[in-house]
């Protein structure tokens, strides 16, 4: 049986309210609560893939500094807790929940979406732990997300822009990158790896605009060239640990006892669950990784050696392009089961065969799963090449909690 949600009593009123972009209702709320977010300054991650890795990298690199540091992520893997990281750790469920029991009637009051619920409940955990410094991960887009109602945002940190999200940000990249461009303020010192060249374009004329320094950083060495250690795995942590290292010198210069040595702790010691990690079922190797978009799944095709044929579990929810997503993934001779996620619109595997079909796809073997995701993972580890699961961080959730215990 599902572990209860122990928030789904405070959750659950708001979650009519679904996505709705716009920074006013959150704004007139933390003006109730007299502005928790003015007792603490941020930095705010935005981007498309990579932010929850630069973001859990920076948090790293300010508590190796000796600062006492927040960090804000989503979505969650297994609990809503995972979303506020206070300095002594992840905030305790009785601690979240009275900061959301306490809020249910002013949330009510300005009609807050559930994300805005909880952004409210971390600043005021951030505030009332002490907090110096909090690392804010953009929930969607940028220009109307929840965290970009912090005032004190003086660096920001930028993560590869792609196609995600269409249905609220815009159906080209360019518009997409506008959303995301919406952090950038007068004054502050942004920091990106390298963009397509339509995101970089939009990139470099709001920062023009805005009077915001813009800084372009270059993937990092690998560590077997002498390169920094990253506790976090691929070849992609490369561009996202360059960023983090960026943002984390803009801090410096501002005057945050940031070092070289803390940057170096900080990479090494980065962890994020649900990305390119290495677990085991049954004894058996397997990867999962939360790839839910056609960029993320190229990524991770390329941390792939082995060409297979291999086995898949994919996951994604209906308004994703998971046809795209798999001609990215899948070669050749490749075998997927396709799942249901858990209370979202999913693709089923008949809509995705006439996607792909439509498509021109390789030649693969695409089937529905069982309806025992045990059992579709007993299938999935009789792979030759290591098999992969992916698709959906909701995917990830499930799974997780099936998987033999992680190693320390």
């Amino acid at each position: 049986m599902p572990t209860p949600d122990p928030f789904g009593d405070l959750i659950a009123p708001f979650s009519n309210r679904g996505v709705d972009l716009g920074l006013k209702r959150l704004q007139n709320a933390l003006a109730e609560l007299g502005h928790p977010e003015e007792q603490f300054a941020a930095v705010q991650v935005a981007g498309t893939n990579g932010k929850g890795s630069i973001s859990t990298m920076l948090e790293r690199i300010g508590t190796a500094a000796g600062l006492r540091t927040g960090l804000y992520t989503s979505p969650h893997l297994l609990s809503w807790c995972e979303r506020i990281r206070l300095p002594d750790g992840l905030i305790g469920v009785e601690l979240l929940r009275e900061h959301l029991a306490g809020m249910q009637a002013l949330a009510l009051r300005h009609e807050l979406t559930p994300f805005e619920l909880i952004t409210a409940a971390a600043f005021v955990a951030f505030a009332e732990a002490g907090v110096e410094l909090a690392v804010l991960e953009v929930g969607l887009g940028g220009r109307l997300d929840a965290t970009t109602t912090h005032s004190n945002r003086q660096v920001l940190a930028l993560a590869a822009i792609g196609m995600d999200h269409t249905e609220h940000l815009g159906s080209t990249l360019a518009a997409i990158a506008g959303e995301k461009a919406g952090v950038l303020h007068t004054g502050a010192i942004a920091v990106s790896g390298p963009q397509a060249p339509e995101a970089e374009a939009v990139l470099r004329q709001v920062a023009q605009a805005r009077q915001c320094t813009l800084r372009w950083v270059e993937p990092l060495t690998a560590a077997s060239a002498g390169g920094p250690l990253l506790g976090l795995r691929g070849e992609l942590q490369r561009y996202n640990a360059a960023v983090a290292v960026g943002a984390a010198q803009a801090l410096a210069e501002q005057g945050w006892a940031i070092d070289e040595a803390a940057i170096l702790q900080g990479l090494a010691q980065a962890r994020w669950p649900g990305r390119l990690e290495h677990r085991r079922f049954q004894g058996q190797p397997l990867m999962v990784d939360g790839a839910h978009n056609p960029p993320a799944a190229e990524a991770l095709r390329r941390e792939l050696d082995d060409p297979g044929p291999r086995r898949w579990l994919i996951g994604s929810q209906r308004h994703k392009d998971a046809p795209d997503l798999l001609r990215r993934l899948l070669r050749a001779g490749d075998a997927v089961r396709v799942v249901p996620l858990p209370d979202h619109p999913s693709w089923s595997v008949s809509a995705l065969r006439e996607a792909l079909q439509a498509l021109g796809p390789e030649a693969v073997e695409i089937a529905a799963g069982s309806g025992d995701l045990a059992a579709d993972l007993s299938w999935l580890v009789q792979s030759q090449a290591l098999p992969v699961v992916a698709g959906s961080l909701y995917l990830v959730a499930e799974v997780l909690p099936l998987l033999d215990p992680a190693p320390d």
